[in-house]
């Protein structure tokens, strides 16, 4: 049996609260610093909180230690990892090897090597398990045999993005930020170059591409491979967003999980859920509806495909129709004219009346829903929102450059915005009861009650049975089903069995209230017990001798620090670079991927033939 573990992003605890509302298993969350994003720090205060109540399904929190660190922050990450484990962090996230070191003090969570360690060959995979990784986050550019081969070579756990934002590069191995603008991606400040407008530009000076996101990728979306990277050897399925708000993580972790129920559903025999309880009811989720750039499945076939999003590098929506008149003035009266485009000017707020031919009758546009459409010279995305909708009738303000035959899509749903905000999926762990009902002497009756949780907390005891028989004993079964079996906190209870042992086959008179008492004191009971957690990967024991590194390590490796050399030179290595930050090696790869722009844009060599000149992004 393997747990199968949903691990959500959280830019702060209540985010993190939410995910696991909504059947995370895991969230990983930063702390206050050392964290790959800057803007998504929190106090351990609040790290605490988050770990106490996803603790109570048994579920993880992990703390990112992720960037690469210099030697005077060595005691402050020491310090950090010391919080961490006092907050009840179950594990922590780490890119710099330096911290493989500190964790030798007794205590410290285990590790997990982060996908910034740009893991993608079974070489690397067992260097990070010698060096005590419990878990492996790989790099997202690998195909579903990559990591069948990873698997093959280590016994630790394995982690792979499934859902999010895409990076161009290898992640780690990206300077661009860095060499731009001075803001290390590998120390949590990238500035997303990758998302900018560049041109294409031949050997010749001719401009091939104007003002376009080259570099920007789609998001990722493997909703439905998740059965195959189960097969490959993944268990821990990762959603991209640490910067995120609370309705994009509601929304796709609602719908992985679903998607994960199923699965083990699916193989009851083979698989389980790495948290208990689960998240019923609720909102419909819809990744379509939440932020997006369009989707891809990036390389896990082995292939290469159409990967970017040039066009824009913002979220586009969903695709609603097609402008078929657009109409100014009064809402309420005047004929309608096609202008083409409407050039407002700055001081004139204009009231505009948008028609739109829908692609589908059963869309229904919403009073306050947001819209957007590519510009006429498809250089730009215009976003506006809509006042009122009247069927397939946009009244809006302020809407620049609008032109019959543009394309409409809409990128907020207020309706379902609204959804997730005011109907929210309950996470109850479910217990089952049973309950003995026998008489020690004429109307002296004795109640036993005995629950097991999901997660194999077991609950006894004897409330009072009274004295009194019950004139109708089918209608008391019936309230003892009733009573018990409702939802009380995070408990989900339910009746399995009444066992009635009384001589005559009768039951003492309770009442409801009496009943939900015993309920009552099962929930309070069982909180007063720790869920029985499902233990994580265990330490993995060093084989330093059996793992080879290269004689000369690059700044690819990202070292920034003495201790990290350190443990490179242990392992073999001769020669240690330092990190590009330290160096900015003038000859520096800046980034290095599985995309490639010429066969975006239909003119790759090996898909063509040779071409006249070669092109380079400026």
């Amino acid at each position: 049996m393997r747990e199968l573990e949903l691990l959500a992003p959280a830019r702060n605890a209540d985010i993190g609260i939410a995910a696991i509302d909504c059947g995370a298993d895991a969230v990983y969350i930063a702390g206050p610093e050392f964290g790959a994003r800057q803007n998504a720090g929190n106090r351990m205060e609040d790290i605490r909180r988050l770990c106490d109540y996803a603790h109570r399904f048994g579920a993880r929190i992990f703390l990112t230690l992720n960037t690469i660190l210099f030697d005077t922050e060595l005691p402050a990450a020491e310090k950090l990892l010391k919080q961490a484990a006092e907050a009840g962090v179950d594990a922590v996230i780490v890119q710099d090897l330096a911290v493989f070191a500190l964790r030798q003090a007794q205590g410290f969570p285990p590790l997990h090597a982060s996908t910034q360690c740009a893991i993608r060959t079974p070489e690397q995979a067992r260097f990070y398990e010698a060096l005590g990784a419990t878990r492996l986050v790989l790099e997202r550019q690998l195909s579903l045999e990559q990591i069948r081969a990873i698997r093959r070579v280590v016994s630790c756990e394995l982690e792979f993005f499934v859902h999010g934002a895409l990076c161009v590069c290898y992640s780690g191995q990206c300077y661009m930020s860095e060499a731009i603008e001075g803001r290390s991606a590998n120390r949590g400040a990238c500035i997303q170059a990758c998302r900018s407008l560049y041109d294409l530009v031949d050997g010749n000076g001719k401009v091939l591409v104007k003002d376009k996101a080259l570099l920007s990728l789609k998001d990722y979306n493997l909703l439905s491979r998740l059965e195959e990277l189960a097969d490959r050897g993944v268990c821990s399925f990762k959603i991209e967003g640490r910067l995120k708000n609370i309705s994009y993580v509601r929304n796709v972790v609602r719908a992985y999980s679903s998607a994960m129920d199923g699965l083990v559903a699916k193989h009851p025999d083979r698989y389980r859920r790495a948290s208990f309880g689960k998240a019923e009811g609720g909102f419909t989720p819809d990744p379509g509806k939440t932020f997006n750039r369009g989707y891809t499945e990036l390389f896990l076939d082995g292939k290469r495909g159409k990967w970017s999003s040039m066009d824009t590098p913002k979220s586009v929506g969903q695709p609603v129709g097609t402008v078929s008149m657009i109409s100014t003035g009064d809402p309420r009266g005047g004929a309608g004219r096609d202008p083409g485009a409407i050039r407002r000017p700055a001081f004139a707020p204009e009231i505009m009346q948008v028609q739109v031919s829908l692609d589908n009758p059963a869309i229904y546009l919403k009073n306050g829903d947001g819209f957007s459409f590519v510009s006429r010279d498809h250089n730009n995305i215009i976003g506006f929102r809509a006042d009122t909708c009247r069927g397939a009738k946009i009244i809006a303000r302020n809407v620049p450059e609008l032109y019959v035959g543009a394309r409409l899509y809409r990128n907020l749903d207020t309706a379902f915005e609204k959804e997730m905000e005011t109907n929210l999926p309950e996470r109850r762990i479910p217990v089952g009861v049973n309950i003995s009902v026998s008489s020690e002497g004429p109307d002296n009756y004795r109640i036993q009650v005995s629950a097991e949780s999901q997660d194999g907390r077991i609950v006894e005891f004897s409330p009072e049975g009274g004295s009194q028989k019950a004139s109708n004993t089918e209608r008391i079964k019936a309230m003892f089903g009733s009573q018990i079996g409702k939802n009380t906190g995070i408990y989900s209870f339910e009746l399995k069995g009444l066992d009635i042992r009384t001589k005559d086959g009768s039951l003492p008179f309770i009442t409801a209230s009496a009943l939900n008492g015993i309920r009552r004191e099962l929930a309070e009971r069982l909180d007063g017990m720790p869920c029985r957690a499902i233990p994580m990967g265990g330490p993995v024991s060093s084989e330093t001798g059996s793992v080879k590194v290269p004689g000369e390590i690059t700044y690819k490796a990202n070292v920034a620090n003495g201790t990290a050399e350190r443990i490179w030179r242990k392992y073999g290595a001769e020669k240690v670079e330092k990190a590009f930050e330290l160096s900015h090696r003038k000859d520096a790869e800046l980034m290095r991927s599985k995309y490639c722009i010429r066969h975006e844009l239909g003119i790759c060599l090996k898909d063509s033939g040779p071409v006249s000149t070669a092109g380079t992004a400026r």
